[in-house]
């Protein structure tokens, strides 16, 4: 039989969701840089004790707004590859689908990758095999692809497609001067997509 929680559980259940809930918003309206303990207990409505109540510290509570991010990226990319049969396409679509994402939560997805542990802290375990949902929905139409790669080689490629994409995606939306015009990127994007996809179709004859 489940044991119900205690009122004290319960009250720092609460606690964790108004925090969590609260440097969300921060980071999603303000960015990750300036990030300050005092403002997130601030807006949660509690002591600044209280977040290292909750969560370990304040990069800890970071790692679960990421984690919240990542769940939501991954459901949009999920999405995308089951209502796209053709492996080619599906990948296209899903670089797509990445760019509008980053677009559509610049602030979130950018916290993804800019957010540090303090040094001599390494990133928990269960937070870098979340990250895995950047490159799952990536190796299955490979693998269609090519099915004669192994495993270890279709992780290798995943990672390295989601790699280019990824860095055309970051220097595009920091809007340097060697950027792709935004109204051009998801053009251009398709266009590299199909570029990689023809390279590793020759690669494989």
């Amino acid at each position: 039989m489940k044991k119900e929680p205690t009122k004290r559980e319960l009250k720092k259940q609460e606690l964790k969701e108004k925090l969590l809930q609260a440097a969300r918003n921060r980071i999603k309206d303000n960015g990750l840089s300036g990030l300050r303990a005092r403002d997130i207990t601030s807006d949660a409505g509690c002591a600044l004790g209280g977040l290292y109540t909750a969560y370990e510290d304040i990069d800890n509570l970071v790692l679960h707004v990421n984690s919240i991010t990542l769940n939501a990226l991954g459901a949009e990319l999920k999405a995308i590859a089951e209502a796209e049969r053709a492996p080619v396409k599906r990948l296209i679509k899903l670089a797509s689908g990445y760019l509008k994402f980053a677009c559509d939560n610049h602030n979130l997805w950018s916290a993804l990758f800019d957010h540090r542990m303090p040094d001599g802290v390494d990133v928990p375990e269960w937070h870098l095999m979340e990250h895995a949902v950047l490159f799952e929905q990536i190796a299955m139409p490979l693998a269609e692809l090519n099915p004669k790669l192994d495993r270890d080689e279709l992780a290798t490629l995943s990672r390295s497609m989601f790699a280019a994409v990824h860095g055309i995606v970051s220097i595009s939306l920091q809007d340097r001067f060697i950027a792709v015009p935004r109204a051009q990127l998801d053009k251009q994007l398709t266009q590299f997509v199909e570029f990689l996809i023809k390279g590793f179709e020759a690669s494989n004859k």
